[in-house]
């Protein structure tokens, strides 16, 4: 994922975490950017960061971010 794609993940999920939990989905996406620009993000990667946003995500906005996340690991490693 590019920088601009990043960003725009971010901005995604930033507006469907639960209040007050916006720094804590930052930390886990900024980690997860870090790894994928560094080259070490794996699928084991992908499947903490489910649970832990599931977690801080609003009831609500759940079911469409498991689209979103498994959406973007079924192109993992396609790039």
């Amino acid at each position: 994922m590019d920088k601009q794609g990043q960003e725009m993940f971010l901005n995604f999920i930033l507006e469907r975490v639960q209040e007050g939990k916006e720094d804590e989905a930052k930390e886990i996406l900024i980690e997860n950017f870090r790894k994928q620009d560094e080259g070490t993000f794996s699928i084991d990667d992908i499947t903490q960061f489910i649970p832990k946003m599931i977690s801080i995500i609003k009831p609500d906005k759940i079911e469409e971010i498991q689209a979103v996340v498994k959406q973007f690991s079924g192109s993992f490693g396609n790039n």
